[in-house]
């Protein structure tokens, strides 16, 4: 994969705007959704708020285990945020990490956003972002779905992703860079990814028209 292909991925996608890529595969299930019987962690440090989460994590770890030990996965809000739905003018918004903590249930940019914003307010040196995939689309209750978000973050030379509502309580890593993870990622996953890219906000960053070049004086008489 090019740097120019990875760059270039636009993320009005996110918003149901990229091209479809071919005919979506029809699937059971959304393909951000945990697989029946996933572990739980036998351990993990909660609190009563999210005020008093901040105070008592400290690593991706105790951020990523609160999450396998609690989240839940929505179904019915996979749909509202799908590309096609989307598509259609569905604008169901993004919940913040305090939402989340309160009501841990979403899909994987509720659990992304949690996971960057949790980590860069306890330890911001670790660099976090979202990790934004695009899969080969699939098709769930007539739906089109082919974004993905996850957490990444790096330490000792090494790159790491958390935050999967895929593989809630996983920490993956560490990797030599995102392009192993995703190839590693596309295997394990066994679904192809089309291209990936890391970004500072999920959110889409608005269009910035060109600015004008001035006209010409017009000739003095």
């Amino acid at each position: 994969m090019t740097r120019a292909r990875v760059a270039g991925l636009a993320l009005a996608a996110w918003l149901g705007a990229c091209a479809a890529t071919g005919p979506a595969r029809e699937a059971a299930t959304p393909p951000d959704a945990p697989p029946a019987g996933w572990p739980r962690p036998g351990a993990y440090v909660d609190a009563p708020s999210y005020a008093d989460a901040l105070h008592a994590w400290r690593t991706p770890e105790d951020v990523n285990a609160w999450i396998g030990a609690r989240f839940g996965y929505d179904r019915s809000r996979a749909l509202l945020l799908s590309a096609s739905a989307r598509a259609r003018g569905a604008t169901p918004q993004i919940r913040t990490p305090a939402e989340f903590f309160a009501a841990p249930t979403g899909v994987c940019v509720d659990v992304a956003r949690f996971g960057v914003e949790t980590l860069r307010a306890i330890d911001p040196g670790l660099r976090p972002h979202y990790l934004m995939i695009e899969f080969a689309p699939v098709s769930v209750g007539g739906e089109t779905l082919r974004l993905h978000w996850v957490a990444g973050f790096r330490r000792g030379g090494g790159y790491y992703v958390f935050a999967d509502s895929a593989r809630p309580g996983h920490v993956a890593g560490p990797y030599a860079s995102p392009q192993a993870f995703a190839e590693a990622y596309a295997r394990e996953r066994d679904r192809a990814i089309l291209a990936f890219r890391e970004a500072e906000t999920f959110e889409r960053r608005p269009r910035t028209a060109a600015p004008r070049a001035p006209k010409a004086d017009a000739a003095a008489p």
